[in-house]
């Protein structure tokens, strides 16, 4: 009865948990860094915490996951490009670049037939057809959704400068302070959801004693 509380509440599996923690230490990291030492240690720690925590979801899931290693490849790529060119906006582009061409990817596989979420898990989930589609589509939008908001608030706080008593907050500050207070909850939030939501379009499980061959004598 207690699993079952737990999990209406807290419905994400081991991986999705991973998954997420794996995204906020990261940027955790980068904000503490950024503000102490400036943005340039602050894309290094970036890089090196992304690395360590792929090989550490990988250890702990016994496989590579494949959304966390193509964000997380993603995510590297744009820090060094972004140490290169002394530019940190590179590290906030990324998002909006990498958010929009996933978004087209998922349409693009729901136009063509090959859904990308039913050939990823459809080993581990079982759903409907319709249910693949629907979470396809709603995933898609909401990444949608979150570029145009990333674009928004990097252009918008772009070069701007917060004095406090004793620090002085600029754009990549609140960038970073607005994906871990606000984007991250609602991207949690979303996901508990669509988990919620696809409840209704849950097929059974195959009993792996149907899935094994009679034996033959």
């Amino acid at each position: 009865m207690t699993t079952r509380a737990s999990k209406r509440w807290y419905p994400f599996n081991t991986e999705q948990t991973v998954n997420l923690l794996g995204e906020i230490g990261p940027l955790v990291l980068f904000f503490i860094v950024n503000g102490i030492a400036g943005v340039t240690a602050g894309t290094w720690s970036l890089i090196i915490s992304t690395v360590l925590s792929l090989i550490l979801s990988m250890v702990m899931l016994g496989r590579p996951p494949t959304m966390p290693f193509i964000a997380g490849g993603v995510s590297i790529a744009f820090g060094f490009i972004a140490l290169y060119t002394g530019d940190a906006m590179w590290v906030q582009i990324k998002v909006t670049i990498f958010n929009t061409l996933v978004a087209l990817m998922l349409w693009a596989g729901m136009k063509t037939g090959r859904n990308f979420f039913q050939f990823v898990f459809g080993k581990t989930f079982h759903y409907t057809p319709e249910g693949w589609r629907k979470l396809t589509r709603n995933v898609a939008w909401f990444f949608l959704f979150t570029a145009a908001i990333n674009e928004a608030v990097r252009l918008g706080f772009n070069g701007v400068e917060i004095w406090t008593s004793d620090h002085v907050f600029t754009g990549i500050d609140i960038w970073v302070f607005f994906k871990l207070f606000i984007v991250m909850p609602v991207t949690a939030l979303f996901f508990w959801w669509q988990v919620r939501v696809m409840q209704q379009y849950r097929l059974p499980e195959p009993s792996p004693a149907l899935a094994q061959k009679p034996s033959s004598k």
